[in-house]
């Protein structure tokens, strides 16, 4: 009986796997979801352009409806050669020439990217060399750090009233006290500094240079703080930008 009893229930447990197994067989599996679609290095670039409409047309031309903001600068820069500070104050004038309302604005802080606390070299790529000298690992690793980032001392209207703003890395937002609608204008202005990076020491994009005469030369980009692009296809790119602005040099002579 027990024997009779263990046959069965050995066959009742080799049937349920079978069985289990063809069910699962047969269930539909999850449709995998394909990555970047553009894998042949020879395929046109078709997937990758933005469906047509009335700003943008097939042929990457602009459309009947395609704008660009504008933005208009009127600066004043002092240059402390001393201290290697480089002072400024602007009146940025912005053109709303899009079709939607806007109710702040994003301006650029591109020299945050120096700033002590900045978080920049989180995601850049280093490499570990194995060995270095004391000297170097004290300076790189152990010191306070250059503060390159931007001091905003004020910002305000076009009457002087001071205009409500956050600071988030590299980004600032400007609150308006009302709406931008289209065609519209708003004036502010910006006063800050900041301290210029020795080109020499950190390999810096831009910076001073200090001669044997003890003179120095300075070759600076991203110096002011410049609005942030607005299109139609993201609205505000509030992230660090690939566009450049126009790159300010100083040679200092006797």
């Amino acid at each position: 009986m027990h024997a009779k009893f263990g046959l069965f229930a050995a066959l009742f447990l080799s049937l349920s796997m079978v069985i289990g197994a063809q069910a699962q067989d047969q269930e539909p599996k999850p449709e995998r979801k394909p990555g970047h679609y553009n894998t042949n290095r020879f395929k046109q670039l078709y997937e990758e352009f933005s469906t047509p409409n009335q700003y943008r047309s097939a042929s990457g031309a602009p459309g009947p409806a395609y704008y660009q903001q504008q933005a208009d600068y009127k600066m004043s820069i002092t240059l402390n050669d001393q201290r290697s500070q480089l002072y400024g104050e602007e009146t940025i004038t912005y053109t709303n020439n899009s079709p939607d309302v806007l109710e702040y604005l994003w301006v650029q802080l591109d020299q945050n990217k120096r700033a002590r606390d900045s978080k920049s070299p989180l995601i850049e790529p280093s490499g570990a060399f194995p060995a270095k000298m004391a000297s170097s690992f004290v300076s790189e690793y152990m010191g306070e750090g250059f503060d390159g980032g931007f001091k905003i001392d004020w910002v305000r209207d076009e009457k002087g009233n001071p205009l409500p703003h956050t600071v988030n890395r590299t980004m600032m937002r400007v609150e308006m006290p009302k709406a931008l609608k289209p065609g519209d204008k708003f004036v502010f202005s910006i006063k800050w500094w900041y301290n210029i990076p020795d080109h020499t020491v950190d390999r810096a994009r831009s910076g001073y240079e200090v001669f044997e005469d003890g003179n120095k030369g300075y070759v600076i980009a991203q110096f002011y703080p410049r609005m942030a692009v607005y299109s139609d296809v993201e609205g505000w790119q509030n992230s660090e930008e690939m566009n450049l602005p126009f790159p300010l040099v100083i040679s200092k002579f006797p």
